[in-house]
């Protein structure tokens, strides 16, 4: 491995935000973690980085969307993505990064996982690690269960804690509408208000072991969209919606105006509904635009984290 260092060099790497078409909850183990069968797809909603040499680990960020809880410190994941790819080289550098955000903050679309998949990738590059793709999928799984999936992109399989991944097959293109809140949902807090549901309600998980409903991979499969909307499932929703309650009116709206299926993506907030097609989905993002809420026309799947 030879190491390299080029005070004016500046490598981009853009990473999509990614939708959680199913997602199957487990029971809490001893350690409060739960399993998870989750259905990934990056969509076209993207997070772009740019790494340079620096003094230290220091971090920009701005963005089309609210930036301002964004840790600009060591908590931030995209800085401890950068921090791995130095020590797995052996590199005593620093590292600048400047982040533009597209993808919604704490909107249950793994925004904060795309940017660490986009560091390891840029720092990777920056520096000539030459590390693998194995190796950054490694080094991603230890940041969260999101960011090895920025890294492969496309359609997959998330087992274990969702990290645990493998790809899918998805025919043709696949249209959604985006509707972001103006608020963020913490994961942890999810987690937790499902719990709670469950230990009130009674609300067992249907398996021991989670797992994805074979109806969406067959969907998936066959580019069926109306068969796809009718599939998606996200464990999460009650939670999600019984914490910030205008979700489900934004769940209701979507059908009303004809999506094929609807759901929260991940933990939320982000609502996540399904098109029949572009035309489709560009209507019914202007038709709810026009009803005064954020939304956006996206389509997926498209490819992880990627140089520019």
């Amino acid at each position: 491995m030879s190491l390299v260092y080029d005070a004016h060099r500046r490598v981009h790497v853009r990473a999509p935000g990614k939708l959680n078409l199913f997602f199957e909850v487990g029971d809490a183990g001893d350690d409060g973690y739960h399993e998870v069968a989750s259905l990934y797809q990056a969509v076209s909603l993207y997070e772009d980085v740019w790494a340079t040499h620096g003094d230290d680990f220091t971090i920009g960020v701005s963005g089309d969307v609210d930036v301002s809880t964004v840790p600009l410190d060591g908590r931030n994941l995209a800085v401890r993505a950068a921090q791995l790819v130095t020590r797995a080289a052996d590199w005593d550098g620093g590292i600048h990064l400047d982040i533009h955000k597209g993808v919604p903050v704490a909107g249950g679309m793994g925004g904060g996982s795309a940017d660490a998949a986009a560091a390891l990738v840029a720092v990777n590059e920056l520096i000539g690690a030459g590390l693998s793709s194995a190796e950054l999928q490694e080094l991603g799984a230890q940041l969260g269960a999101d960011v090895p999936f920025a890294l492969l992109g496309g359609t997959a399989v998330g087992t274990g804690r969702g990290d645990e991944l493998a790809p899918a097959l998805a025919r043709g293109r696949f249209d959604w509408v985006l509707v972001r809140s103006d608020g963020g949902l913490s994961t942890p807090d999810v987690y937790r208000e499902l719990d709670r549901l469950r230990a009130e309600a009674d609300i067992t998980p249907d398996r021991a072991a989670p797992a994805v409903d074979p109806a969406v991979l067959r969907a998936l499969r066959s580019g069926d969209a109306a068969d796809l909307g009718a599939a998606i499932r996200n464990d999460l929703e009650l939670a999600a919606t019984t914490l910030m309650p205008s979700l489900s009116g934004v769940l209701a709206a979507g059908i009303r105006e004809g999506a094929l299926g609807a759901l929260v993506s991940g933990s939320g907030p982000t609502v996540a509904l399904l098109a029949q097609d572009d035309e489709a989905g560009r209507s019914l993002a202007a038709r709810l635009g026009d009803a005064g809420l954020h939304a956006v026309h996206v389509h997926g799947p498209v490819p992880g984290a990627r140089l520019v």
